[in-house]
């Protein structure tokens, strides 16, 4: 049985997971993140904040209403993540014009420009046993977040 502690500790340490994983599939295998990989991003950087003052605040049912919220934030990262895999997979359109995040300007914009990758949406382009990285952001986050809101029902 996952105890609070635990559950606060993994409302923490699986943004900070997730968001590394990212950034290291980012910088150190070069897959650029599209629009909705960003999507998928902000909930866990949303998460981090009340997660870490749950270390910090002093009633025990403030900690769990902050965890909560690091659980909720979790949870919508998954959301995310699963509409993405399923435009990935063809199973649903998306609605966002694939892009890259591109800044500058005058010259050095346009030749940013020229050199930018496209990153599509709809195209996975890393995956694992059939599951993109979008998947797996909404297996890990979705079991994440209710294993952490479970541990809070179950603890109270």
């Amino acid at each position: 049985m996952l105890t609070f502690e635990r559950a606060r500790l993994l409302a923490l340490l699986l943004p900070v997971s997730l968001l590394g994983g990212a950034y290291i599939a980012q910088f150190g295998f070069n897959l650029s993140p599209c629009e909705m990989c960003w999507w998928q991003r902000y909930p866990h950087f949303a998460a981090l904040i009340p997660a870490l003052l749950s270390f910090v605040a002093g009633s025990p049912n403030f900690r769990r209403v902050l965890v909560a919220l690091a659980a909720f934030a979790i949870l919508t990262s998954a959301f995310y993540g699963a509409f993405h895999a399923g435009v990935e997979y063809g199973w649903w359109e998306g609605n966002t014009k694939c892009s890259s995040m591109i800044t500058g300007s005058g010259e050095e914009f346009a030749k940013a420009i020229l050199k930018a990758p496209l990153t599509r949406c709809d195209v996975a382009p890393w995956s694992l046993f059939g599951i993109s990285l979008a998947g797996y952001n909404f297996l890990l986050s979705a079991t994440g977040g209710i294993a952490i809101l479970w541990s809070i029902w179950r603890n109270r």
